[in-house]
């Protein structure tokens, strides 16, 4: 499966479900400031999903849990533990990811999904490379549903006068 590239807002996306690229979980998500993806979805979402997901304890990394969305319009949040105790993505824990996120998606017949470049935020890999892992990834994906990676471009709105 080859997934489609856009640049946007992952919230923004009209898709079923998000990815959020997480940690491993056994941090409690409020001694966190979420930043990045989790910042904004906590923004936007409110804090339901990650009381949530704190229910579920430690994820393996590069595992996956699913969460209600709070209040974001999206049916449900994947949530991946897509860095290691030392805030570091690894082709592993990226690949490892993509395959348990695309399992949840599959099972809950999901019809479309929207991740971010995992590991490329707080996992300290660079946008290229850790994409690069995720197309790989996807190659070994088998799913009817629509797949897009969004790359994180702000929409600065300006006025003309």
């Amino acid at each position: 499966m080859t997934p489609r590239i856009v640049q946007g807002d992952l919230l923004d996306q009209d898709v079923e479900v998000i990815v959020n690229a997480w940690n491993r979980n056994v941090i409690p998500w409020w001694l966190l400031l979420p930043q990045g993806v989790s910042g904004a979805i906590k923004r936007k979402a409110g804090t339901a999903p990650f009381r949530e997901l704190a229910k579920h304890g430690p994820i393996p990394l590069g595992g996956a849990v699913l969460t209600g969305s709070g209040l974001l319009p999206q049916k449900a949040i994947i949530h991946v533990a897509g860095i290691n105790l030392l805030w570091f993505a690894t082709g592993r824990s990226i690949s490892g990811s993509v395959h348990s996120a695309m399992t949840l998606v599959n099972q809950h017949r999901f019809e479309s999904v929207a991740f971010p470049i995992l590991g490329s935020g707080s996992g300290n890999r660079s946008r290229g490379r850790a994409l690069e892992i995720m197309l790989e990834a996807f190659k070994s994906v088998q799913s009817s549903a629509s797949v897009r990676i969004v790359e994180y471009r702000k929409f600065i709105q300006t006025s003309t006068g």
